[in-house]
């Protein structure tokens, strides 16, 4: 009788919370009628294409329909990992990915901090102007301009330290493999530090004043009010942003790569999407592409529940 009575007040609750959401749905219909259109982008740009994915456990030929290609199961990703190649690219890309990670989250805390302190209004709204600028600017301009820089003819860098008298003659900056990653690194935190700091203006700006004014009242000066009020404040919003960061560590793109790099540096310069470029689209090999894209798709997913888990049990803040 007791299992009876349990059993009808369950279904008696979900045909409520069907009830409740249908209810819902109908008061907010206009508000899913905008979101529609997003929603239908989202899968068409994001979702559909995964349908390609197949070409990975194909030998994919061009003309040919999808039940007249030949499946090889998981040849591509065996021929994936016996690649020597593959684990020199992946040294680079983790590399490069970490030393990103590092100097565009410190870099750009870092200045939100120091921009927030500046009381001059008009100041504080000139340095934000031009520190977010190169954001806009393609990697095509900065390559160029980083090249010119470096260049051992009338390069910035190399007048500036002969002028200083550290060097006696022009060090070539592009030719040397083991300086590439750092100029990558440097070159990214200059274009985008100012725009990844304005989401770290944002939050310092929703703190309350009052705590600043107790603080002060307490005795507190500047960096003791930064290091106990302003970090805690903003500290969801960079738990956030790093836990996406770090689902993104393997994709960092090619553009950089591919612009700055030279042949003098193919060992330090090459990534996964450029080595799926290269050796998957430039030769052909469409399902070999496809299998170092999929790679690349797995290891991003496994690093994003695996942060987000971590800073879960650890700081109670996640992203889902």
């Amino acid at each position: 009788m007791e299992a009876v009575t349990s059993t009808r007040q369950t279904t008696k609750t979900r045909k409520e919370r069907t009830k409740r959401f249908f209810r819902r749905a109908l008061q907010n219909r206009w508000l899913y009628a905008m979101s529609l259109p997003f929603v239908v982008w989202v899968f068409i740009f994001n979702y559909l294409p995964l349908w390609g994915w197949t070409m990975a456990f194909q030998r994919y030929k061009i003309g040919r329909s999808f039940f007249e290609q030949e499946w090889v199961g998981l040849e591509h990703f065996r021929a994936l990992f016996q690649d020597d190649l593959f684990y020199q690219v992946l040294r680079n890309t983790l590399v490069m990915s970490l030393m990103g990670l590092v100097a565009g989250f410190v870099v750009p805390i870092f200045f939100a901090l120091m921009l927030n302190e500046v009381r001059q209004m008009f100041y504080k709204r000139f340095v934000q102007t031009v520190s977010y600028l190169p954001h806009f600017v393609s990697w095509v301009v900065v390559a160029g301009i980083v090249t010119k820089m470096l260049s051992t003819d009338n390069g910035a860098v190399n007048d500036l330290l002969m002028w200083l008298g550290i060097i006696d003659e022009p060090i070539q900056f592009m030719a040397k493999g083991k300086l590439f990653w750092i100029i990558v690194t440097l070159a990214d935190v200059w274009k985008e530090t100012g725009w990844n700091a304005i989401i770290y203006l944002a939050a310092i700006a929703g703190i309350g004043p009052e705590l600043y004014e107790a603080a002060r009242v307490d005795g507190a000066n500047r960096i003791q009010q930064m290091w106990h009020i302003t970090l805690p404040g903003i500290r969801t919003t960079i738990i956030i942003l790093l836990i996406m960061s770090i689902g993104h560590l393997i994709s960092i793109g090619f553009e950089k790569q591919f612009l700055l790099g030279n042949n003098l540096v193919r060992e330090y310069s090459q990534v996964l999407d450029l080595y799926a470029l290269n050796y998957g689209l430039g030769m052909g090999r469409f399902s070999f592409g496809t299998a170092i894209n999929i790679f690349n798709s797995v290891v991003s997913v496994i690093l994003l529940f695996t942060a987000n888990g971590i800073f879960k049990r650890v700081t109670k803040e996640s992203i889902m």
